[in-house]
């Protein structure tokens, strides 16, 4: 049997909502390890609670876009959370983030930011239904 063609790539991925979600799981199916973060401050990826869902059990919206990945909650408003990141960075492929407007600023999740820990192979900002082409 062929290993997957992502496999041994590790890709952090900071995304809610279809298409961060979606183009990482394509990423994942692909055998990449994707390691998804989550902010404790609204209790992790909002799909977790969209209906219909049982109990403490996440919802089947969030389970399909979101199977095989590893999860951790990680507060990035927080020096502790962004040493953290930068820990991850170091030992990650690629950083993915669909964060609207100027929330990757605000969070530490430019390429600016990220390139003085650790020069990634691959950077990738989403469109999102926010932004803007120029």
């Amino acid at each position: 049997m062929s290993r997957p063609p992502l496999e041994g790539v590790r890709i952090l991925a900071v995304s809610q909502f279809g298409a961060g979600p979606f183009g990482t799981q394509v990423l994942a199916d692909l055998g990449a390890e994707i390691i998804k973060i989550e902010d404790p401050g609204v209790g992790g990826d909002s799909a977790r609670y969209v209906p219909p869902f049982e109990g403490d059990a996440d919802s089947p919206y969030f389970q399909s876009f979101n199977r095989g990945k590893r999860s951790l909650t990680l507060n990035l408003r927080h020096p502790d959370g962004q040493a953290v990141l930068h820990d991850l960075v170091k030992v990650s492929d690629a950083v993915f983030n669909n964060a609207r407007g100027d929330l990757p600023g605000k969070l530490g999740l430019t390429y600016e930011t990220l390139k003085a820990v650790r020069q990634l192979g691959v950077f990738s900002s989403a469109l999102t239904s926010t932004s803007h082409v120029k």
